[in-house]
């Protein structure tokens, strides 16, 4: 009810807004208005009240009007009869309006109808058009993943993928193809994962294979730092104290900057490792990726370590290839390390590195026996030691291999001593025992420098060609004892960390070789007959002996600062001090021999009824034979030496002449063959003095002496101890009384009459000796003999 009410209120004022508009256009707006607004059943019979009230209080208005005036009323009348005609055609025409409002309210209302349907379709048409767009967006940034994919774009296409997911998804939630999409995304993330590890692993086959580039270039690298710190060595000594890797090297080489890793030689790019880190560590794999990367990484070690290298390769190319190819690969290690924190640890990257030493070790191990030649042994410890000192730049720890490096030193000194050995060997049976000839200055200075020798003269009074004492063969052992040393410390050259070892093992090899192919073998050859070579081979002797003492000096001075302090004393000294007392007493026998076989050739006649005139035959050789030797055979000896010899010969001589009348087949010695063998003593004494050696003349004392005695008138004396420590101080106490029974002539004459009467008649009256019955009287009673 009040719905109606609020209707009519509506058209009562729609219908004033008419009545009192201003103008036509204002009166259509309202009127059509009006007209719009009750173009409904119920308001358009309202609006039609609302204008029949209108003009029935319009006409009571004017009949009131008419009523005051009736001339104006009737002419009001008339004026409203014609208004109220116009009115009937104007309602004729409000019908007709309305009827047309009517059916154009229905057609609107229709259309209104239409339009909101249309409305509808056009907001599901706009959905559907959005639902699309998002749908296309999702298929169009799906689609950009895989391309992404396919231009290698991997972190791209994963955040790509994370904003398909996280964002574009959502706005189609309700489709199917939703659903689709976010059971693909693993598997396309799992692509994505797949397609960075192909990348990585093409990214470490491209390592590997430029591992040993790499490692060439460190080496090359190395040996560059090797000759600028030599450079600055030399011209600052003290910087030769320090090694190479030594702190103070490291600042004075901090100028020269170099990266392994990216220089005009070789470029390492590690972004597929980076990228590949990022995607698993946005995955949540970054522990798998770990053991992935680890497990490949032993692999390709594993692969880089050939079955067997071989070592006789004179370019040492094997080997080479071998350690470059580990420090590639290790310096690859240390630097993943270093750029991508937590992928590798320092235990993964230290195993590796210990496994890839012991298999190399292993390696070299087996091939050193196919090794015979020290300077290739040399080379190789040579590679072995670049390959250290590039390693402990990188901050490797190298102690297996710096012991390693004893391993082949033993070797390296092994074939030193067999090469040598072969060398003196062959020098010792080769020479020619002989002073050795020098024709021109230049070739004496050559064996003056090379050998441990000090002239007897200047250089300036020695006149070509001369002739040094020693044989050929001591300064060409010279010459090699020398390379010996040098190439035992050239191991030491570059790196190693054990050079009291080389101290060691070069003392005891050198004296080895000298103990065992030097000395042994002369004295092996002192067997020889022939006196100029045993010698020559003591003059060597003495030589050696000197350039031993001189060795002692020279190792001291060349040992390092980790051997102990103190002199060094070497075996071979001694022995070739022994075996020049061997050399002398072979010398000794020989001469001895020699003169045993010169007084062996006496011919005393004990009883001889004359007296010699001159020397025996057998003396006068003798003197003869001791002269020229000294002046030839041993010309070249040492003085004291040869007065030895002397001495020594002198002795035998002595006690040999003195033990032929001493022999059990002399029984009796007359006047006349003590004269004879006086005088040959005194010509023997006579050349000793010639000598001008009175010590030597001591060694005939017993001999003089002895002679005097039986040749004495008084042979009493000799049992008087102060007359015969006066007189006969050197006599035998056996010899003497034995020589006197020989020489009493009583007894000689008693038993020449029983043997032989006329000959022994015929001495006593040439010989005119007189009768001495005291003297057989002394002799018989101190032997027990009863006349």
């Amino acid at each position: 009810m009040a719905c109606t009410v609020d209707q009519r209120v509506d058209c009562d004022s729609a219908v004033q807004q008419i009545t009192l508009s201003f103008s036509e256009d204002q009166y259509f707006d309202h009127l059509i208005s009006a007209i719009e607004d009750a173009g409904t059943g119920v308001k358009g019979q309202q609006l039609l009240q609302s204008l029949a009230q209108f003009s029935i209080e319009r006409e009571a208005e004017i009949e009131g009007i008419c009523s005051t005036n009736h001339q104006g009323f009737a002419s009001a009348s008339s004026q409203l009869l014609l208004v109220s005609g116009q009115s009937r055609t104007l309602i004729n025409d409000i019908h007709a309006i309305s009827q047309s409002t009517q059916i154009s309210t229905e057609n609107v209302a229709r259309d209104k109808k239409a339009s909101v349907e249309s409305r509808a379709i056009r907001q599901n048409i706009d959905e559907a058009n959005e639902a699309l767009r998002d749908g296309l967006a999702v298929l169009r940034l799906a689609n950009q993943v895989y391309d992404l994919l396919g231009r290698k774009s991997h972190y791209s296409a994963l955040r790509a993928l994370d904003e398909l997911q996280e964002v574009h998804l959502l706005k189609i939630t309700k489709f199917k193809i939703a659903d689709t999409i976010r059971k693909s995304i693993p598997d396309t993330k799992k692509l994505i994962a797949n397609a960075v590890m192909a990348d990585l692993n093409t990214w470490l086959f491209r390592i590997r294979e430029t591992s040993q580039f790499l490692g060439e270039v460190a080496f090359y690298h190395t040996e560059q730092r090797r000759a600028r710190h030599k450079d600055r060595a030399e011209k600052l000594l003290a910087l030769g104290n320090f090694k190479l890797n030594s702190a103070v090297e490291s600042v004075a080489d901090e100028n020269e900057e170099f990266d392994i890793l990216d220089n005009e030689d070789l470029q390492v790019d590690f972004t597929p490792l980076f990228e590949c880190m990022q995607i698993h560590d946005a995955l949540g794999q970054t522990e798998k990726l770990k053991v992935d990367y680890a497990s490949t990484r032993r692999q390709q070690k594993d692969l880089l370590m050939p079955p067997s290298i071989t070592l006789i390769d004179p370019e040492g190319s094997s080997l080479s290839e071998l350690l470059e190819g580990i420090a590639g690969f290790a310096i690859i290690e240390k630097a993943t390390m270093s750029k991508a924190h937590g992928l590798r640890s320092l235990v993964d990257v230290e195993e590796l590195w210990v496994s890839m030493c012991q298999t190399a070790m292993a390696l070299v191990s087996n091939a050193l026996s196919e090794v015979t030649n020290a300077e290739l042994l040399l080379k190789i410890k040579g590679i072995i030691a670049l390959f250290i000192q590039t390693m402990t730049s990188y901050g490797y720890q190298v102690q297996m291999l710096d012991t390693f490096l004893l391993t082949l030193f033993d070797k390296y000194a092994e074939l030193l001593k067999r090469r040598f050995s072969d060398d003196f060997q062959e020098i010792v049976s080769t020479d020619d025992y002989m002073p050795m000839p020098i024709h021109k200055s230049d070739e004496y200075d050559k064996v003056v420098n090379v050998s441990w020798y000090t002239p007897e003269k200047p250089r300036q009074e020695l006149r070509f060609p001369c002739v040094l004492p020693f044989s050929q063969m001591y300064p060409l052992c010279c010459i090699d004892i020398r390379n010996f040393l040098n190439q035992f410390y050239f191991f030491s050259d570059d790196h190693f960390q054990h050079l009291k070892v080389i101290d060691d093992t070069l003392k005891s090899s050198l004296d080895e070789l000298l103990c065992e192919k030097v000395c042994q073998s002369l004295v092996d050859r002192l067997s020889t007959q022939y006196l100029g070579q045993i010698v020559q081979i003591l003059i060597n002797l003495e030589h050696f002996e000197t350039a031993c003492q001189e060795l002692e000096q020279l190792l001291v001075a060349a040992r390092s600062n980790a051997s102990a302090g103190g002199t060094v004393v070497l075996k071979a000294t001694e022995d070739f001090c022994n075996s020049k007392k061997t050399a002398e007493k072979r010398i000794f026998e020989l001469v001895n021999s020699k003169i045993d076989d010169l007084i062996g050739t006496a011919e005393y006649d004990w009883t001889a009824s004359t007296l010699e005139t001159e020397p025996s035959s057998y003396m006068q050789t003798l003197t003869r034979y001791l002269s020229n030797i000294m002046n030839t055979v041993l010309l070249g000896l040492p003085t004291e030496i040869k007065e030895l010899i002397y001495f020594d010969a002198l002795s035998h001589a002595a006690t040999m002449i003195l033990s032929l009348p001493l022999s059990p087949d002399v029984k009796c010695i007359n006047p006349n063959g003590v004269a004879n063998l006086s005088q040959d003593v005194e010509y023997l004494t006579e050349f000793v003095d010639t000598l001008k050696n009175p010590i030597l003349k001591e060694n005939l004392d017993e001999l003089r002496q002895t002679v005097a005695l039986m040749q004495a008138e008084n042979s009493d004396d000799f049992y008087d101890v102060a007359t015969r420590n006066k007189k006969y101080g050197r006599v035998d106490a056996m010899n003497g009384p034995m020589l006197l029974e020989k020489c009493d002539f009583l007894q000689t004459l008693v038993l020449f009459e029983a043997k032989m009467p006329l000959t022994v008649h015929r001495l006593t009256h040439a010989v005119q000796v007189p009768v001495k019955p005291d003297k057989l009287t002394a002799l018989s009673s101190r032997f027990g003999m009863r006349s």
